[in-house]
C-alpha cells in the first residue's frame, strides 16, 4: 500500500514524538490508521467502542501521565462524540491528539455515507486544527504531512498544554493485502524547545517590594495536580510569614493545620464585617478553577486593592474575581520559590526578626478551625444513619497511602471537599473541573487507572455513573480501580440547590430516579462487585475493598435522597452559628 505510506509513517512519528499511548475507536474509514498504530509494536494501543468513552480515556490518561495521548476514530458522527472530551481537555489544560480520519472533501454534500465538514469541526476548543492532503503522492504532501505531525504535538505539549486536532481525509483502498507488511521509514522530528519566561530584575525587584509594603497577603490556589515541592514552599511562606494559603480539595491542598480549606462552611453566610478583617491587599492566585461558590463570591464581593495571578503564559487574561492588576507569566512553583528564598535572605542582611504580626492569618485559621468542628459535629453522630456525606468521609479516611482519587462531578465532588483528605495519606486528586460536566467521569479514572500502577479510586454518583457505562465496554477494566458508587435513586445535587428543590416538577423534570442498581453492568463487565446500606457495613467492607487484587471492584452504596436533603439542611442551619 504505498500510497499510505504517510500514514504508516505517522505511526512512527507519534513513537519519536514521545507519545506512547493511543486510544482508537473501530471504523472503516479509519482502517490505515488504526493498522499502523496497531502494528507499530512499540505503541500501547487501547480500543473503545464508544468514541464519548474513548476521549475521556484518553483524557484519564494524559491527567494522570502529563503526556500526550493520541485518539483515533472514523469520519462522521464518530468525530463529534470526542467533543465533550475535548472540551474537558481544553479548559483543564490536557495534551491530546485527535486523529480523525475524513472522506476527501470533493464528497461532502455528495450524500455520501459519514460525511460531514470536519475540517475545523472542534472550533476554538482546540488548540489548533490540520488537514492533511488527502493525496499522498506528490513529496511536498509527504512533506505537509510530516510538518504538521510535528507541530501538533508538539503544540499539545506547549504552556498552556491542551488538545490538538489532526483532520485525516483518506481515499480507498483501506486495507492492505494479505501478504503486505508494514515497513516504517525513519521520519523527520522537529523538536520545539521550551523556554521558561524570565521577568527583568527591575519587574522583579519592583514585585518584591510591593510585596514587603503589603500587610495582608493571601495565597488562593486553584486547581492543580499535586506537587510537593509546591506544597513545600506554600507551607514555609505560611509558617514563616504569616500569609494564609487557601484552597480546595482540588488544588490538591491537604488538611495539615497550615492550609485553608473549608471556606465553603465557613465564608457561607458571612457578615459584612467579618469579611472585612478577612479581606486581602494583596490576593497571589495561580491554577485552574475553583470549586465552591461561596470562595468565589468572596472574592468578588470583597475585592483586594492587588491581585496577581501566576500563570505560564499571559496570551489569554485570566480574572474570575474581576479584580486582577497583574498577570505574571511564569511557572507557579519555580515563582514562589524564588520570592521566599530572596525575600528570605533579604530579611537575614537586614537582620529580620521574622515578628510580623500574625493576626490576619489567625482570623483565617481560626475560622477554618472553627468550619472543622461544625462539619465534625454534623456527620460524627453514631446513631445518625448513612448518608451520601458521612460514607464519603468513611471512604475518605480509608484511602490507601499514595493512591490516586478520582471525584465525579456533582454532589460527589462537594461532600469530598467538606471532607477533606490528611496530609498523612498523600493522596494526588484529579476532577474534571474544566467544563464540570458529568459526562466522562467513570471513564476518565478508567484512563487514569491505565496510565498508573497505583490504586486509583473514583467516587461517583449514580446518574454519572450510569450515564457512562460505557467506559466497560471495552473490557478488560484496570485492576487497580476501585469505584465508590453513591447510588440514591436521583440527580440528588437538585434537591440539594434552593431552586429546584422548592419546584413541585423536582422528582420528575430534575432528578431522574431510575431504580438501577450497578450489580448487572459489574457482571457485564467481570468487575467484582459488593453492596452496603449502613455505616458499620461501610465499615467493615472498607479494608478488604481497598487491598490490590486481580479486579476491579465496585462499590455500591445505598442511600436514601430524602434522608441525605434532611441531614444536609441540618448542615445548612448550623451554619448560622458560625
Amino acid at each position: 500500500m504505498p500510497i499510505l505510506q504517510p500514514i504508516v509513517n505517522l505511526a512512527e512519528m507519534l513513537f519519536q514524538k514521545g507519545i506512547t499511548d493511543v486510544v482508537v475507536s473501530p471504523g472503516s474509514r479509519s482502517a490505515p490508521l488504526t493498522l499502523a498504530v496497531a502494528r507499530h509494536g512499540r505503541l500501547r494501543v487501547r480500543v473503545m467502542a464508544d468514541e464519548r468513552a474513548a476521549g475521556f480515556v484518553a483524557l484519564g490518561m494524559a491527567q494522570q501521565s502529563g503526556r500526550t495521548v493520541a485518539v483515533i476514530c472514523t469520519s462522521g458522527s464518530a468525530v463529534y462524540n470526542l467533543a465533550p472530551a475535548v472540551v474537558e481537555a481544553y479548559f483543564q489544560d490536557v495534551p491530546l491528539l485527535l486523529l480523525t480520519a475524513d472522506r476527501p472533501h470533493e464528497w461532502l454534500h455528495q450524500r455520501d455515507g459519514q460525511t460531514i465538514d470536519q475540517s475545523g469541526l472542534f472550533g476554538t476548543h482546540v488548540k489548533r486544527s490540520y488537514d492533511l492532503p488527502a493525496d499522498y503522492t506528490h513529496a511536498d504532501a509527504r512533506w505537509a504531512i510530516e510538518r504538521s505531525v510535528n507541530e501538533a504535538v508538539n503544540l499539545s505539549q506547549l504552556f498552556p498544554r491542551g488538545p490538538v486536532h489532526v483532520n485525516v481525509p483518506l481515499r480507498e483502498p483501506f486495507y492492505p493485502n494479505p501478504d503486505e507488511t508494514f515497513r516504517y521509514e525513519q521520519v523527520r522530528v522537529v523538536e520545539t524547545l521550551s523556554a521558561s519566561p524570565q521577568l527583568s530584575t527591575d519587574t522583579w525587584h519592583q514585585l518584591q517590594a510591593e510585596w514587603e509594603r503589603t500587610d495582608r497577603k493571601l495565597i488562593a490556589v486553584g486547581q492543580m495536580p499535586r506537587d510537593p515541592e509546591l506544597l513545600s514552599v506554600l507551607q514555609q511562606i505560611s509558617d514563616e510569614w504569616g500569609v494564609p494559603v487557601v484552597g480546595e480539595l482540588i488544588s490538591n491542598l491537604p488538611r495539615n493545620g497550615q492550609f485553608i480549606t473549608r471556606t465553603d462552611t465557613f465564608l457561607s453566610g458571612i457578615t459584612p464585617d467579618r469579611a472585612e478583617t478577612m479581606r486581602p491587599d494583596l490576593l497571589l492566585t495561580f491554577g485552574g478553577s475553583f470549586l465552591t461558590r461561596n470562595l468565589k463570591t468572596f472574592f468578588r464581593q470583597y475585592p483586594s486593592r492587588q491581585h496577581w495571578h501566576v500563570q505560564p503564559t499571559v496570551d489569554r487574561v485570566v480574572d474570575p474575581f474581576q479584580s486582577l492588576t497583574r498577570l505574571i507569566p511564569g511557572e507557579p512553583t519555580a515563582f514562589l520559590q524564588k520570592l521566599f528564598a530572596d525575600l528570605d535572605y533579604q530579611h537575614f542582611l537586614q537582620g529580620d526578626d521574622e515578628d510580623d504580626s500574625r493576626t490576619y492569618l489567625h482570623h483565617w485559621q481560626t475560622a477554618d478551625r472553627q468550619a472543622a468542628r461544625l462539619v465534625h459535629q454534623t456527620i460524627s453522630d453514631s446513631d445518625s444513619p448513612l448518608t451520601d456525606w458521612t460514607a464519603t468521609q468513611q471512604v475518605l479516611d480509608q484511602l490507601p497511602t499514595h493512591s490516586v482519587l478520582h471525584l465525579a462531578n456533582s454532589m460527589p465532588v462537594r461532600y469530598a471537599n467538606l471532607c477533606g483528605i490528611d496530609e498523612r495519606q498523600q493522596i494526588s486528586v484529579a476532577a474534571n473541573r474544566g467544563v464540570s460536566g458529568i459526562d466522562g467521569c467513570l471513564s476518565t479514572a478508567v484512563g487514569a487507572a491505565l496510565a498508573t500502577d497505583q490504586l486509583v479510586t473514583l467516587l461517583i454518583g449514580d446518574v454519572a455513573f450510569f450515564y457512562d457505562r460505557n467506559a466497560f465496554w471495552s473490557a478488560p477494566v484496570p485492576p487497580n480501580l476501585r469505584i465508590v458508587l453513591l447510588n440514591n435513586d436521583s440527580g440528588h445535587i437538585f434537591r440539594m440547590i434552593d431552586g429546584p428543590g422548592r419546584q413541585p416538577e423536582l422528582e420528575t423534570y430534575f432528578e431522574t430516579p431510575h431504580g438501577y442498581t450497578a450489580r448487572n453492568t459489574a457482571a457485564d463487565a467481570g468487575i467484582m462487585y459488593i453492596t452496603c446500606s449502613t455505616k458499620a457495613e461501610l465499615a467493615s467492607l472498607l479494608p478488604d475493598f481497598f487491598q490490590p487484587g486481580d479486579r476491579a471492584t465496585l462499590l455500591e452504596i445505598t442511600t436514601d435522597k430524602r434522608v441525605n436533603q434532611s441531614e444536609f439542611a441540618n448542615y445548612k442551619q448550623r451554619l448560622t452559628s458560625l
